[in-house]
């Protein structure tokens, strides 16, 4: 994306911002694997958000004061050495392409800038990227800053930024959803090429590495998340990602994936028979969540509370239980269903946004019904991508087949 997308990303952070206040944000590192390895590194989604930079070990230091916004960015400076082996760092002109910040220095000068500030004027806030998801959580980069910043001048009122970042992130901008259309269109291309290599007596993995290829032959370096293929029984399992089971015969084929473009993800679940053809029980069962995924749909659109559409999906899936002999009533529809039927989209799979809020133009989110019948060895869950509009929801992932004819159809064309 251009890098007016970043500084407009800024502009309408800082104009949250009090007076006589500094903004901090940290790219992140590597974490360290073993050895002399490390994991892949992805910059913090924040940070990215607010500059467009991909690598590590650079910040991004804002001011505000007497309304006006000075904007920094310390970056590594270059190792002629290290080049030959790692290649070369992000150059200053590099930098200010990317992120449209004029300003930039190296991150060696990064505290004797800070300390600097805070003698010479009176700068009393510190605003941080302090997301915690679990207490248990090895400290952040921030987290540790923060500590050490309140040690060192304690008068410092350190306050947390991600709820603010997360507000702007939650409503796409057109650059934003150009790029989950993308990662979408890719994905979709995967799941075609998988359901037309599918065939009983495959691993799981052989299937998945149908996609992989896809992904990478696009240019794709990195997934939304870990895939999950699970055939039969594998299927029931939520979360299931070993990918090592046998397809059988007759067996369903759950695939959970998404591609990543730019950081930005698709999410998409299909369910299809490794044969090519459902039976008339799993044909029955998939109905069932179709239908739920379909209602739900339909009632996207501006000013219905998040929640409503997760109680939606529940009402039908547990009409379609009660009419396939599962339950007897609504209350037991949790033995066959039991997690939310959506989440945000973005930048992150799991994406920042309130789930108690009530639905606005912008917003992406997935729609993801399913029903889990271990005793049956099926599970079918089926996901589609959803943008809010201004009078209802574009379904970003139509393209992508889902009725029972049209898979049916496909895999038997293509077999």
């Amino acid at each position: 994306m251009k890098k007016e997308f970043y500084i407009k990303n800024r502009e309408k952070l800082m104009s949250k911002i009090e007076n006589d206040s500094i903004v901090i944000l940290f790219a992140g590192t590597a974490p360290y694997k073993s050895a002399d390895e490390t994991y892949p590194f992805t910059p913090n989604r924040n940070f990215y958000y607010l500059t467009g930079i991909n690598r590590e070990n650079i910040i991004l230091m804002m001011t505000k004061r007497n309304g006006n916004v000075q904007e920094t960015l310390f970056i590594e400076e270059s190792d002629p050495v290290m080049a030959r082996w790692i290649g070369e760092k992000m150059t200053t002109e590099e930098a200010q392409e990317a992120s449209g910040v004029i300003s930039i220095d190296y991150t060696k000068n990064f505290y004797n800038s800070l300390s600097s500030m805070f003698s010479r004027f009176n700068y009393d806030k510190v605003y941080l990227d302090l997301e915690r998801q679990e207490w248990n959580l090895p400290m952040t980069e921030a987290q540790s800053f923060a500590k050490n910043a309140r040690d060192k001048y304690p008068y410092l009122n350190i306050k947390n930024i991600y709820h603010y970042i997360s507000e702007l992130r939650t409503i796409k901008q057109e650059e934003e959803i150009e790029e989950i259309r993308k990662a979408i269109g890719i994905t979709k291309r995967g799941i075609e090429k998988m359901m037309k290599n599918a065939k009983p007596g495959m691993m799981e993995y052989e299937v998945e590495a149908y996609f992989d290829y896809v992904l990478t032959s696009e240019g794709v370096k990195d997934k939304a998340f870990k895939t999950i293929a699970a055939a039969g029984k594998n299927g029931t399992i939520l979360h299931y990602s070993e990918n090592d089971g046998k397809c059988m015969e007759n067996d369903l084929i759950l695939f959970d994936l998404g591609a990543q473009c730019n950081y930005y993800n698709g999410d998409i679940t299909r369910t299809f028979p490794v044969s090519g053809k459902f039976t008339g029980r799993q044909k029955q069962v998939y109905n069932a969540v179709l239908k739920a995924n379909e209602e739900v749909m339909k009632a996207v659109k501006p000013g219905v509370p998040f929640a409503e559409l997760n109680e939606i999906a529940k009402r039908v899936l547990a009409e379609g239980c009660k009419e396939l002999g599962l339950i007897k009533e609504d209350k037991e529809l949790s033995k066959y269903y039991f997690h939310g039927v959506s989440h945000y989209l973005g930048l992150d799979t799991h994406d920042v946004g309130d789930r108690g809020d009530i639905l606005k133009p912008g917003m992406v989110f997935t729609n993801e019904p399913g029903l889990y019948i271990p005793e049956e060895e099926i599970g079918i869950r089926i996901e589609d991508d959803l943008l809010v509009t201004e009078d209802g929801c574009e379904n970003l992932s139509k393209n992508i087949i889902k009725t029972v004819e049209e898979i049916e159809e496909f895999m038997n064309k293509n077999k």
